[in-house]
């Protein structure tokens, strides 16, 4: 029967091709379009996605060229849900997006509900994978509450054109998804009840028993069942979901339903069950194309359910153990061993107690707390019995009993009371609360987590006042909905963690170094008054989903779509056995009540936090990902906020907060006052470098005092360091920039800076700044000072007017800017402004200080947030200056601009008319911008790059771009990867007319698929007739054959090709044989060579490894990561560049075969010698030892020796490979310890006149030599020069 049904469907799979071909040929567009969608939705159902969209986009061109806008309906809505399919997001909002306004332009109310509908699913998507995205939970109950208001209306229309039952399944549908987000909200009654009612809908409307819509319902019914502890009612529905869809042939929901009956059996501690579960979900889902997150998601529930298992096992051995102890308690009684014997069990019941809530066997958990509680009062210890009344209460909470949870957490709390535990108070304070909040108490919770942060408070509990404080934020901001509260509570929350993490391991929150003593007071006394007031707040009415009014903004607070009951998206649960509940997102609310950050609230020690990826929501067909077990993200910090804060406990006299100026700048400039200077008379009896009254009384502060002329800097090292080691030039730098802010305004008034030319310590020149670091020393703790000597002084016009201009606005100066504006080897002309956390009123300043400055040849403000406003200022800076003449250059990628502000900048002439350079890549401009575009390269006759990559343009948008281009254009350089869709024909004429350009040297279309063999020909034409200089052609699918055919055109052409990109373009080993194989070795014309993400695999490796030793190799920067190289290879590459003085940066992260450092380590190594032929790799190969042959009491020993030789070959290989400059071996199973070993062999004396650094962290290693640190640049902001 599948046979035939098989059979059946390549029928009319075939058939639709040649209906598609039959249009083709006669020209008959609609027909073609038609065709083409009928083909990619017989591909879209098969689950062979790529295939699928590969002909959906033959539609979307035809229809998009040929036909009238509302035959462009039906393709976006497919093309939106193919890409979400395929979690390509951006896209796949894209696409949708334009399906909702075509179908509000037309007024389809049928496709504006199928646009909302895919809408929400996509947006919930996006919060599946990212676990906490609030933002995107928020829009998808938007677009779903939107689409079942439509789906009503259209199921109660009484319009002749509609049938009254037509939009049934869809009404159904949205009972479904909307249930399904209150499910996410843990909101789980209202999400049953709105389930349920879905199910009734489908009885009255007499909706067929195997009906999808019935499986949906059923799917997310056993997973709120789950949830709710009601495992029958859980297990029922998801047995009805798995059986419909064997019955209507639903292989993707089969497998998901599998996968929840498997994660019910986990839950209930029957892993044999839920292995088989997996077992058949996995079978299920690789019998369907495209499938890979759901193969990857069940593969990592069976890892989960084994360690489950293991854990399992330890506690029955422990609970064996238990009873051991308690038989020996018998004889114990009344004897000297009796308590020795108590604690032993307490012992044990702690470790039970803790492996059961790591496997959620709550229960035993709960048998485990009540034993410890005897034990405790047999003991008669009351913190012990304090303890165990604390986790009784979470046993009962987890269990949902609570009613006994709120009775526990009161023992609790009273007995830690009675022994003065403040710490025991305010962990039962919290937990109380959030019993309370559990069962609707939303007053009682907040008051019980403002008395658990009093208490915290009051004991110096940095991670109890957290909690709480976070608790707190959670019931203002979701059931109070009180804005100004929770934006007061997230700003103590943010100052409880910076000072924390600048104090780590040590509990003292509101000391700091003495020149903040004047400054703490008030701002404390106001928090107080903030988290201790006892007004009572209102709760948030819960509102109907159908008679909700419609917001069209996708940034509505989710506050206004959260429901009363019952949920944990902020609680974390803590407990002296450390076992919090799992990890949830925490809204965070930004400066502009509408924008909204996720921010990690804690991660739990609990098993499930690693995290079981059991729950898959259905959303009308779709596939979700698994949960990241982690996902952390923080507000941004700028450096103008001050970086310790607290109240001084100090009482001692010390010098007044004016005397310093600390690194950090938390007030106006114009409020500095200068300081009159410490007394000569100390100065003298200290000497140089001498202590400095009571500096700093706090011992953990890591500040460095400095004395510039009469005055002192404080600074904090942290900014001035390159990897671990602080870096003499950017402390320079930033002391100079601090002693400017700090003089008189009168003094300021030259624009006069300091050159600094040395330090001295104690009478001595400062050669390296390792003393500093120096434990023995006192400049670290901001007891001594550090003299400045003062080379000379230079004129900072710019600097001068930007801190003028804050003083004007009162503004603190932007720290970052201020450095960027020093910079000595920078003529002031060209301004360096990128990545400075400037947003449309912290930039005025500066955009003020650039109009009094009047010329300008280089403006870099990437990468901060400017709106309207901004780009306005900035063309009335061009518009005012006098300059006429001269070159441009404009750098605004990830700026936010929009098509509104590249309008203002094409109505510039004066802009216009200078402009050489623009970059204008990562911003969301789209096809709406083509004509702003074409303008800019019409007009702008001195414009030699252009780059538009990440703008989210199509074909429409290069095709203008190519028409607007001309022969006597003098643009070289062309910028436009990442846009899609954009057609072959579109590239083919634009090759055409790039290769008519004069000057034409630097191309990127990176990211566009090169489908039509064409397109690959008029790119080859063009590479031979442009002598292009830099290509860029990742993740185009030119593939080997295309790659090789490029390299003959260019190898004909016979130029210099500085840089060329083939990452990911499925290049195979026989590529590197073939650059070996020119008579005329092409390598030696190129400088830069990325191949990340090509299968070359081992034979690739050691062909590379005989490339990089030729003589004639001129590479200087090489990317080979992720090429399935393995380590041997890794190491003969590293080996072959001994002698190599050209190659300069590598990168071979992510090489390691699949357990091939294990391997290595256990015996499989072997020497890698660069082969001349297939015999001698071979050979090679026989030599490796054989582990077999030792005996069992060598292995041990052998298995050391063998991790020791390994990594001995790979650091020398490192260590002789001198002239790198950059080396990446990160995700290689390499971990931290052994990192530290190959930074150590980084070190050794050939590199020692130069200044290393590193960035080892996990999986991550990175060696690196000033300047090229490893993390300080952006990949888009890399230079193209």
């Amino acid at each position: 029967m599948k046979k035939s049904k098989k059979n059946e469907e390549e029928s009319i799979l075939a058939a639709a091709k040649r209906g598609y071909k039959t249009a083709l040929e006669v020209g008959n567009h609609q027909e073609e379009a038609r065709w083409a969608n009928v083909v990619g939705d017989i591909y879209k159902n098969r689950g062979e996605y790529v295939k699928s969209l590969t002909w959906l986009r033959r539609d979307f061109d035809v229809s998009n060229k040929y036909l009238i806008e509302k035959d462009l309906l039906p393709t976006c809505q497919s093309l939106g849900e193919v890409h979400l399919r395929l979690q390509n997001f951006s896209d796949a909002l894209l696409y949708q997006k334009k399906h909702l306004d075509l179908a509000k332009d037309t007024d389809d109310l049928v496709e504006q509900q199928r646009a909302s509908t895919q809408l929400g699913r996509t947006y919930h998507e996006m919060f599946l994978k990212s676990d906490s995205d609030q933002t995107s939970l928020r829009n998808a109950k938007k677009y779903f509450v939107q689409a079942m208001k439509l789906a009503r209306t259209l199921k109660e229309s009484r319009r002749s054109n509609i049938p009254n039952n037509t939009f049934v399944k869809e009404y159904i549908d949205c009972h479904n998804n909307i249930g399904m987000v209150e499910m996410d909200l843990d909101n789980l009654e209202e999400a049953e009840k709105v389930l349920t009612k879905g199910l009734q809908i489908c009885d009255e409307e007499e909706v067929a028993e195997n009906n999808d819509g019935r499986t949906r319902l059923h799917h997310n019914l056993g997973n709120v069942y789950m949830e709710l502890r009601k495992w029958d009612k859980a297990k029922t529905h998801i047995e009805k979901d798995i059986v419909i869809c064997q019955n209507i042939g639903h292989r993707q929901g089969e497998a998901k339903g599998y996968i929840n009956l498997g994660e019910l059996h986990y839950r209930v501690q029957k892993y044999a069950d839920a292995q088989l579960c997996y077992q058949r979900a996995m079978n299920l889902a690789k019998s369907m194309d495209d499938e890979h997150a759901l193969v990857d998601q069940i593969n990592q529930n069976i890892e989960i359910v084994k360690e489950a298992t293991k854990v399992m096992e330890d506690l029955t051995k422990e609970e064996q153990n238990l009873k051991k102890l308690t038989r020996n308690m018998v004889t114990a009684r009344g004897t000297s061993g009796e308590r020795k014997c108590l604690l032993q069990q307490n012992a044990s019941l702690d470790r039970l107690i803790e492996k059961s809530s790591t496997i959620f066997a709550w229960k035993k958990h709960c048998e485990f707390a009540k034993k410890k509680k005897k034990i405790a009062s047999e003991l008669c210890d009351q913190e012990k019995l304090g303890d165990s009344y604390l986790v009784i209460g979470e046993a009962y909470q987890k269990l949902r009993n609570f009613n006994k949870a709120n009775k526990w957490y009161h023992k609790s709390w009273e007995t830690y009371k009675c022994i003065g535990n403040l710490e025991g108070q305010a962990l039962a304070k919290i937990n109380l609360g959030d019993v309370l909040d559990s069962v609707g108490k939303f007053e009682d919770a907040l008051e019980a987590f403002r008395e658990g942060y009093r208490i915290a408070r009051k004991a110096n509990l940095v991670s109890a006042q957290l909690s709480a404080l976070e608790n707190m934020h959670y019931s203002q901001m979701i059931r109070f909905d009180n804005a100004e509260e929770a934006r007061k509570l997230q700003s103590q929350i943010d100052k409880l963690k910076q000072s924390s993490s600048e104090f780590e391991g040590v509990n003292i929150p509101r000391e700091s170094c003495s020149e903040t003593d004047t400054e703490g007071d008030d701002d404390d006394d106001d928090d107080d008054v903030v988290l201790m007031k006892s007004d009572s707040p209102k709760l948030n009415a819960s509102k109907s989903y159908e008679n909700d009014e419609l917001v069209d903004d996708d940034d509505v607070p989710l506050v206004s779509l959260r429901h009363s009951k019952g949920s944990q998206v902020r609680k974390q649960t803590k407990s002296p056995e450390a076992t919090p509940s799992r990890k949830r997102g925490r809204l965070v609310l930004s400066d502009d009540e509408e924008d909204f950050m996720e921010e990690h609230v804690g991660t739990s020690t609990e098993f499930k936090s690693h995290h079981l990826n059991t729950r898959v929501d259905e959303l009308q067909d779709i596939s979700p990902l698994a949960s990241k077990s982690a996902i952390s993200a923080s507000s941004p910090v700028h450096l103008e906020a001050c970086s310790s804060s607290h109240k001084s406990r100090s009482s001692k006299p010390s010098t007044p907060a004016q005397d310093f100026i600390c690194s950090t700048i938390p007030f106006a400039v114009n409020s500095l006052k200068h300081d009159a200077g410490v007394s000569a008379s100390i100065c003298h009896k200290n000497g140089p470098s001498g202590p400095i009254f009571d500096a700093c009384d706090d011992e953990s502060c890591k500040h460095i005092i400095f004395k510039v002329e009469d005055d002192f800097v404080h600074i904090e090292p942290r900014s001035c360091k390159f990897g671990d080691k602080l870096n003499m030039e950017l402390l320079k730098v930033e002391v100079a920039c601090l002693y400017f802010l700090k003089l008189y305004k009168e003094n300021r008034s030259t624009g006069l800076l300091p050159v600094i030319q040395h330090f001295k310590c104690g009478g001595e020149v400062v050669e390296s700044l390792d003393m500093l670091n120096s434990p023995e020393e006192d400049y670290m703790c901001g007891k001594c000072w550090v003299e400045v000597s003062i080379d000379r002084w230079v004129v900072k016009r710019l600097m001068k007017l930007y801190v003028d201009c804050c003083n004007d606005l009162s503004q603190p100066p932007n720290l970052i800017l201020l450095k960027k504006l020093y910079k000595l080897q920078v003529s002031e002309d060209e301004i360096d402004a990128s990545d400075c956390g400037l947003e449309d009123v912290p930039a005025a300043p500066l955009l003020n200080a650039l109009k009094l400055h009047m010329t300008i040849a280089a403006l870099n403000i990437s990468h901060n947030s400017l709106g309207i406003d901004s780009m306005e200022k900035l063309t009335q800076v061009f518009m005012s200056s006098n300059q006429k003449f001269g070159s441009l250059v404009l750098d605004l990628h990830c700026t936010g601009l929009s098509q509104t502000s590249l309008n203002k900048m094409c109505e510039c002439t004066e802009l216009l008319s200078r402009l050489e350079v623009l970059n204008i890549s990562g911003n969301r401009l789209t096809d709406g911008s083509a004509s702003q575009l074409s303008t800019i390269l019409q007009n702008c006759k001195g414009l030699y790059s252009l780059n538009i990559e990440h703008c989210f343009l199509t074909s429409r948008t290069i095709q203008k771009l190519t028409n607007s281009l001309d022969s006597g254009s003098l643009l070289e350089e062309l910028f436009i990867g990442y846009n899609s869709p954009i057609s072959g024909n579109a590239m083919i004429d634009l090759f055409n007319k790039l290769a008519t350009l004069k000057s034409f040297s630097k191309l990127s279309i990176s990211g566009i698929e090169l489908m039509c063999e064409d397109a690959n020909d008029s790119l080859c034409n063009l590479v031979t007739t442009a002598r292009l200089s830099e290509l860029m052609i990742g993740s185009t699918n030119i593939k080997t054959e295309g790659a090789i055919h490029l390299m003959d055109s260019w190898n004909r052409a016979n130029h210099q090709l500085v840089k060329l990109d083939f990452s990911c373009c499925s290049l195979t080993s026989k590529y590197i044989f073939k650059l070996i194989t020119y008579e005329t070795p092409v390598i030696s014309r190129v400088i830069e060579l990325n191949l990340e993400g090509n299968p070359l695999k081992q034979e690739g490796g050691i062909a590379l490894a005989s490339l990089v030793e030729n003589p004639c190799c001129r590479l200087k920067v090489i990317n080979l990561s992720k090429c399935q190289l393995g380590l041997t290879a890794v190491v003969g590459i590293l080996q072959a560049l001994a002698d190599k003085a050209s190659v300069e940066e590598l990168n071979l992260s992510e090489n390691a075969l699949k357990d091939e450092y294990n391997t290595l380590v256990n015996g499989d190594l072997f020497e890698l010698e660069v082969a001349d032929s297939e015999g001698e790799e071979d050979e090679l190969a026989n030599e490796k030892p054989c582990v077999d042959d030792l005996d069992k009491g060598s292995m041990n020993s052998y298995q050391s020796e063998s991790k020791s030789t390994f990594i001995q070959q790979l650091s020398s290989a490192i260590s002789m490979a001198k002239h790198l400059r950059l080396l990446d071996v990160s995700n290689n199973g390499f971990s931290e310890q052994v990192g530290e070993t190959l930074y150590n062999a980084w070190s050794t004396d050939l590199r020692a006149s130069l200044t290393t650094g590193r960035l080892i962290e996990g999986k991550t290693i990175h060696l690196s030599v000033e300047p090229n640190q490893c993390r300080n640049i952006k990949p888009c902001c890399v230079s193209r020069s």
